[in-house]
């Protein structure tokens, strides 16, 4: 079925104040698989919180009497890495830290320890093969040009820029192709000192024309399709201006509202939350489909209850792109794959210190080796079947 629209998504560099917080949360993650001995016990459900000149920690880590974290040590050096160094803006690596993370409750342990899911819920994984990431191109270009700022103010390249900003790309789709870049709009905080007008310029030759090269995707510029700061002039974002949480950029963490989400934040949480190990595998699964053939857009659904391990139901859409039945991809799928929790550990890698990367610029489509649930190696087996 032919279909024209214009589609939008929207990326937030690491140093907005919702993907500080993922990054905290997600580097206590990490630290419990840095422990000493077997770590598969180990547990975290950690959230964050920031705002002006204070962090707090919040939640729940299960690990031996004998080993600890340094929790408020982990949040400074994070905090740091991402940028926030300057006392000016109101919120550094020297905050007040409130720390109230305490024990897992022994009552959720039982089933997990017994390899069930952490809790219940329905994950949803995508893939397409408009891109070679298997990723819609709005998202994957929002985190690129995100990424492409941070990168561009950490290494000095743009020695005006601070922490903070957004993206947001809309694209043109033509029959579900993307055929040109409609519209680019970005939010960057700068040093008073430095005009808009040489922030906007000097951001678009260095960033945004590269990116477009890059990708062979059209984009004509005019005053209303490339906008940077839009209300004037930005100098102080982060904390101060804005209070950011664990977990509030659920839709820039996976497809750019593309595919549906069943709710779940992944950032903070160890694998055994389905949250995030299921939405991994359901990744893995819909991207090693797409790529052996069985359609070009596919979305899974996977759904789990608490202490049991296998999924309670699988649905699959390929949105009319399916070259077979959706029964037999279901049937596949149960044939290929093991979806249940500590299986998806093991095939996934997950009992590693990997997920502090996976803070910022999506946890799909990415090429880093941290990002085990982006490996195509099950398309022959699967073409095998079809």
């Amino acid at each position: 079925m032919k279909r024209n629209f214009l589609f939008t998504s929207e990326s937030v560099s690491a140093g907005h104040p919702d993907k500080i917080c993922d990054s905290v949360s997600d580097t206590i993650v990490d630290a419990i698989y840095q422990l000493s001995g077997d770590v598969s016990r180990n547990r975290a459900a950690i959230e964050t919180l920031v705002t002006e000149n204070l962090t707090v920690l919040a939640g729940e880590v299960s690990i031996p009497e004998d080993q600890s974290i340094p929790y408020e040590e982990l949040a400074r050096k994070t905090i740091a890495e991402i940028g926030y160094t300057d006392p000016t803006l109101k919120f550094d690596h020297q905050c007040e830290i409130i720390n109230r993370i305490h024990k897992q409750s022994p009552e959720i342990a039982v089933g997990v320890d017994k390899g069930g899911a952490g809790d219940q819920g329905m994950m949803f994984g995508f893939a397409t093969n408009e891109t070679k990431e298997y990723m819609p191109f709005p998202i994957i270009m929002a985190h690129r040009l995100v990424e492409a700022i941070d990168t561009a103010r950490t290494t000095g390249k743009i020695s005006f820029l601070r922490p903070d900003g957004k993206s947001q790309v809309t694209v043109r789709y033509e029959d579900w192709k993307p055929v040109a870049i409609d519209k680019i709009v970005l939010a960057v905080p700068h040093h008073p000192e430095v005009s808009v007008d040489t922030v906007k310029e000097t951001v678009y030759e260095e960033i945004v024309v590269p990116l477009i090269n890059q990708y062979g995707i059209p984009f004509e510029r005019s005053p209303e399709s490339y906008i940077l700061n839009g209300t004037g002039v930005w100098t102080i974002g982060g904390p101060y201006s804005d209070t950011g949480l664990t977990g509030r950029k659920i839709i820039v963490d996976t497809y750019g509202g593309m595919a549906r989400h069943g709710g779940g934040a992944f950032s903070g949480k160890d694998p055994t939350k389905v949250d995030r190990s299921g939405a991994y595998i359901s990744r893995y699964v819909a991207k090693n489909l797409v790529a052996a053939g069985v359609a070009d857009r596919l979305e899974i659904q996977i759904a789990y209850v608490i202490g049991h391990a296998e999924p309670v139901s699988i649905m699959i859409e390929t949105f009319g792109t399916g070259k077979i039945e959706k029964e037999k991809i279901v049937k596949i799928v149960e044939q290929v794959f093991d979806l249940r929790p500590r299986s998806i550990i093991q095939q996934l890698d997950l009992l590693k210190p990997r997920y502090r990367k996976t803070a910022a610029y999506g946890h799909f489509g990415r090429e880093d080796e941290n990002f085990t649930w982006e490996k195509l190696d099950r398309v022959e087996e699967i073409r095998a079947l079809i």
